[in-house]
């Protein structure tokens, strides 16, 4: 099952443009190169030298998630001179210790884990805020050592570039304010679960850039991440959960139906957690009625008559305590998929007119493609954001509606903000796949004075280890993309008055 990226070679229309190719090209072969070239020396030259019983390496070093009076910071050990087939070093179980404090001189504070593992998480509490902390993260006395984040010139372990360039730091933060006023209402914002898939990240089959399935013998890894994605926001204090498309990896009823039951964990439909379409979750072939408005007879709309009802359409507004929630369907559309978004004429119609008569109301609204994508490591498309036109008149919506505050979209599989000068007022967030590396989602915490984006991966042994494999998507350069090249990109706060939204009764 091929991911988003993977438009047929015949559909002219989304080939990047020369440029693009160009551009990426020159950024990734290196890379690309050097990773196939270690994978073949690192297997012979292990063939006649087993590794040390007792050895460790910890590496993949990442700042996850930073709040006003927390941060979570996430490492893998492994076994130095193996190879699990992927390039990535064999699971070594060890315990966990991150050492912290306010002078790099002085760590004098400790956190770690209950229990032993190779897929570390660590959550520092009772930070205070705008304060600058120095860590280290440890197993059995090796320090860890970041993600590399070089092709975008990116800093995977915190807001400052102290302890870069060493191995193993220590590395620095500084916690943000929070937003001001009182908390009112936590959203979790996810997308791309991809029910049904089997393999992560085949992009068009190019040449060293093979996909990643899971362990055999082992769950799905989409249900696996779905599931621990909804425990996670639940455990993280989410009042409601917005699910920006892509739920299925091709809009097959069986796998929406299990979609429906993970999600349905959350909560009831359409209360407590909502839905739009991704262009994996297009109407596909088959039967349909005589009167059907949406497909002329040519389709059956599996993901509309699973989420939305046979005769609704797959786009709505809902008010939820003084909070505007718009949904889009950014596909509604015949296609292959590939193509880039778009929203019928009706839809587009109907969107202008909630935002102008509902202008001033504080506004989320989500939908699958994003309104541009900007800073991508790999070649952009027109198949990975909503069609041009379109998004032009969105953000001119937008320019004439202050109510709107956030845009949350999904497809690109990466964490990336945007502030665009058409509408400054809206902050245009794309959030990692729930499905594989990062693998999360992020919580929307709105405060009467503003609010905060925070991204948090999905709990669990299972998942770790699976968004840990899956980072190996794209030759291991999938972290390049999807991270977010700094902490900004998956976490941040803004000032904004948000009073006119109530607190949800308990």
């Amino acid at each position: 099952m091929r991911c988003c990226f993977s438009a047929p070679l015949a559909a002219v229309s989304v080939l990047p443009a020369p440029c693009e190719v160009l551009r990426s090209g020159a950024l990734l072969a290196p890379d690309l190169l050097r990773a196939a070239s270690v994978a073949v020396l690192g297997r012979q030259a292990r063939r006649g030298r087993p590794p040390h019983r007792d050895a460790v390496a910890a590496v993949h070093l990442e700042l996850v998630t930073l709040t006003e009076d927390r941060a979570v910071i996430t490492w893998y050990t492994g076994v130095p001179g193996t190879d699990d087939g992927l390039g990535r070093m064999i699971p070594a179980v060890t315990e966990s210790e991150v050492v912290y404090g306010t002078s790099p001189g002085r760590l004098n504070r400790i956190a770690g884990e209950d229990r032993p593992t190779a897929h570390h998480q660590v959550e520092l509490t009772d930070l205070e805020p705008g304060q600058t902390y120095y860590y280290q993260a440890r197993s059995r006395g090796v320090a860890a050592t970041p993600t590399p984040l070089h092709l975008v010139r990116g800093n995977a372990v915190g807001t400052g570039s102290h302890g870069l360039g060493t191995r193993g730091g220590p590395y620095c933060f500084t916690t943000p304010q929070p937003p001001p006023g009182r908390h009112l209402l936590t959203i979790a914002l996810c997308n791309d679960l991809h029910l049904g898939e089997t393999t992560a990240g085949l992009v068009a089959r190019l040449p060293l850039i093979r996909g990643v399935s899971q362990e055999s013998g082992l769950a799905p890894y989409p249900e696996i991440m779905s599931r621990a994605m909804v425990e996670e926001a639940r455990r993280r204090g989410a009042d409601l959960l917005l699910a920006a498309g892509d739920i299925s990896a091709g809009g097959a009823p069986r796998d929406l139906t299990e979609a429906r039951r993970i999600l349905d964990g959350f909560g009831v439909h359409g209360r407590d957690y909502f839905v739009v379409r991704g262009n994996h979750d297009r109407a596909g072939p088959g039967t349909c009625r005589d009167d059907c408005r949406y497909c002329s007879g040519m389709c059956a709309d599996t993901f509309r008559e699973g989420f939305t009802g046979a005769d609704g359409p797959a786009y709505f507004a809902r008010d939820v305590g003084g909070l505007r929630i718009v949904g889009l369907d950014t596909y509604e559309k015949r296609g292959n998929g590939a193509d880039a978004g778009g929203l019928g004429a009706e839809q587009l119609s109907w969107f202008r007119r909630q935002l102008k008569e509902h202008k001033e109301q504080p506004t989320v609204v989500f939908g699958h493609h994003p309104l541009t994508v900007r800073d991508s490591v790999f070649p952009v498309t027109a198949g990975q954001r909503l069609r041009r036109d379109q998004a032009r008149t969105i953000l001119e919506a937008y320019a004439a509606a202050p109510g709107v505050f956030l845009h949350h979209a999904g497809h690109t599989h990466r964490n990336k903000r945007t502030v665009l000068a058409q509408a400054p007022h809206v902050t245009l967030q794309e959030v990692g796949a729930v499905k594989e590396y990062p693998g999360g989602f992020c919580l929307l915490r709105i405060h009467s004075g503003g609010y905060a984006l925070n991204f948090y991966r999905a709990g669990g042994a299972a998942a770790r280890a699976w968004t840990e494999r899956s980072r190996w998507v794209a030759a291991g350069l999938w972290p390049h993309h999807a991270l977010g090249r700094s902490v900004a990109d998956r976490n941040a706060v803004t000032a904004r008055d948000l009073s006119g939204i109530r607190r949800l009764a308990p």
